[in-house]
């Protein structure tokens, strides 16, 4: 119909007709199938002429023009195709964007999060699809999150491997696995069934034998409808309301703001009745304050002034010898650190630590640098800062990362307490960073010393490499960071990996052996992966048996047969171990 000049006509004429026969304030086109350029094509010439017929209906009836949307699928983008953004800007009033149908029975043999607000393996989600269309251009004000009132049932391979990513053999309780969020509940109440959270996916699930349903109940509802409002979306809808449970998700949804409302009038009596008070008492302690405040200052402005001559001289004293002592370091002055750092501008400032305020700069000659401005309230001054610079100077940078981080794991590996043979424990509410979870954690809330050895592994991933793990990579862009560093790993192209600016070549601890490093660290199996004091050791001890990784944890690379476990890999990888520091917990 759309390729069709006439027929797209006769289809707008009809639908007007219609709209206005039945009191409809608009129009909302829903063409699923849409996976082609010629039909994303064919759709913006189809919804230019669909506006253009609206605008002049509404000029010649004098009547409100009728809003016209779309249903769009989760991301503009859809492998070769793309949805026509511009025209989508120009002549609709909004999109619904369908966030679920994600993972299917019919369709996967894995059970999965159908409508998953977040996703740690892939970029199958509503956040990512979500961020995709405004980074396309469509702005968040036109965007709808559409919100299933329905789930999916697997049927289990096994009955006891029942969290996300277990395998099934295919559909359950229907015959292709779909169930209103209405029949859900019944079936619950009626086998007795417990629903599980993941906060992870931000997802519900529960498993009565065999049967696994994936869907969103209150809980997640509610998380849905405040991501919405955080990110300025234009609002969010259901489908469909009438597969709802007695109105609880539709009044989960609309009662966010109610709800605040109403705790918000509870208190209104009582901050006005306490309010007069407070302000009296505040009004007589600051008196106070300031009497005591003016007779303190005047009395000791002689011994500050005193204490400050003293302390500059200290410090010229101790800037004679700067550069003996570390002939490596170069001094700048003034003029040169502000000119870098446009006078330690705000859109410059990096972060701030117990020293103060750290900036970022540019030198004239296009270093960038990273200066640090002692603050007033700091208990640090001259010499501590003499300390880091030089001893920064006689480290290496990259092996110093490494090693902080190392023990800083270490002693946190080593001080956590489990209940569950001491080893690891479990949890119902799963949270974590996206990318940084491991796939034991992510999927049945098991967690041990080995977790954050993989999200040390992903870490060391993205410092040798400079690249982020929320980005897909590979020639065609759709493989995750692990897989993209395996796989360079295994085609003997690791330095193609590498951040071009690191330079191993005076270091003792090479990039190569953090990237086989890493990769063990981010195994799919926990008894895979080395402890953080094993990882220690082979960053640390000058020749160290490094076992062959095999591929990462979510891996969709292709299946091939795994080396075998005790093939060995030697790798030269020390740390001079006359470190200027040790991290000891304190």
């Amino acid at each position: 119909m759309v390729s069709n000049s006439s027929y797209r006509k006769s289809f707008i004429d009809s639908s007007i007709k219609l709209a206005r026969h039945y009191g409809f304030q608009g129009l909302d086109l829903s063409w699923v199938s849409a996976n082609t350029s010629t039909d994303m094509s064919n759709m913006g010439v189809l919804f230019q002429e669909w506006k253009g017929a609206i605008d002049l209906e509404s000029r010649n009836s004098s009547r409100t023009p009728l809003i016209l949307t779309a249903a769009v699928q989760y991301s503009p983008n859809l492998g070769s195709a793309r949805f026509p953004i511009d025209s989508i800007k120009q002549n609709l009033n909004w999109v619904h964007v369908m966030a679920y149908n994600f993972h299917m029975p019919t369709l996967s043999k894995l059970t999965g999060a159908q409508a998953a607000l977040y996703d740690p393996s892939s970029n199958t989600n509503a956040d990512y699809g979500i961020e995709t269309w405004i980074n396309e251009g469509l702005s968040a004000d036109k965007i709808v999150l559409s919100l299933p009132f329905y789930g999916y049932a697997w049927r289990l391979v096994n009955s006891a491997d029942n969290s996300i990513g277990a395998p099934a053999t295919g559909p359950d309780i229907t015959e292709e696995g779909d169930m209103s969020f209405k029949e859900i509940k019944r079936y619950i109440s009626t086998n007795g069934a417990t629903v599980m959270y993941n906060a992870t996916y931000v997802v519900n699930y529960c498993s009565i034998g065999t049967s696994w349903i994936s869907f969103d109940d209150v809980e997640v509802v509610k998380i849905k409808v405040s991501y919405a409002k955080k990110r300025n979306l234009l609002g969010y809808c259901a489908w469909e309301v009438s597969q709802d449970d007695n109105w609880v998700l539709s009044q989960a949804a609309a009662g966010q703001e109610d709800n605040k409302n109403g705790q918000n009038n509870k208190r209104v009596l009582v901050i006005i009745l306490t309010t007069t008070a407070a302000v009296i008492l505040l009004l007589g302690i600051l008196m106070y304050y300031c009497y005591i405040r003016f007779k303190m200052l005047k009395s000791s402005k002689g011994k500050v002034n005193s204490a400050k001559d003293s302390k500059n001289k200290r410090n010229s004293t101790a800037a004679g010898d700067f550069n003996s002592n570390s002939p490596n370091l170069i001094v700048y002055n003034l003029t040169d650190i502000e000119v870098a750092t446009d006078n330690l501008s705000i859109e410059n400032k990096l972060g701030e630590g117990g020293y103060g305020p750290v900036y970022k700069g540019v030198l004239q000659d296009g270093h960038e640098i990273a200066v640090k401005k002692l603050s007033k309230t700091s208990a640090q001054g001259f010499e501590e800062f003499k300390n880091e610079s030089t001893n920064t100077c006689r480290t290496k940078a990259l092996t110093t990362i490494f090693l902080i981080l190392l023990d800083g794991l270490l002693w946190i590996g080593k001080n956590v307490i489990f209940t569950k043979d001491g080893l690891e424990a479990n949890t119902e509410r799963i949270v974590g960073t996206r990318g940084y979870v491991p796939p034991e954690y992510a999927r049945r809330g098991i967690y041990s010393t080995k977790s954050d050895v993989y999200s040390f592994g992903v870490l060391l991933l993205q410092i040798i490499s400079g690249k982020k793990v929320s980005i897909l990579y590979g020639e065609n862009d759709d493989i995750s960071l692990l897989d993209y560093a395996y796989k360079l790993w295994k085609d003997d192209k690791g330095m193609n990996f590498m951040d071009p600016s690191l330079d191993d070549t005076f270091s003792s601890c090479k990039l190569m052996t953090c990237l086989q490093i890493a990769l063990l660290c981010v195994q799919e199996t926990p008894n895979d992966r080395p402890t953080m004091l094993e990882v220690s050791s082979m960053l640390k001890n000058e020749a160290t048996c490094i076992t062959i990784p095999k591929k990462p944890a979510f891996s969709r690379l292709p299946d091939e047969n795994e080396q075998n476990k005790s093939a060995m890999h030697l790798e030269v990888c020390s740390v001079d171990d006359a470190t200027i520091s040790e991290v000891v917990a304190r």
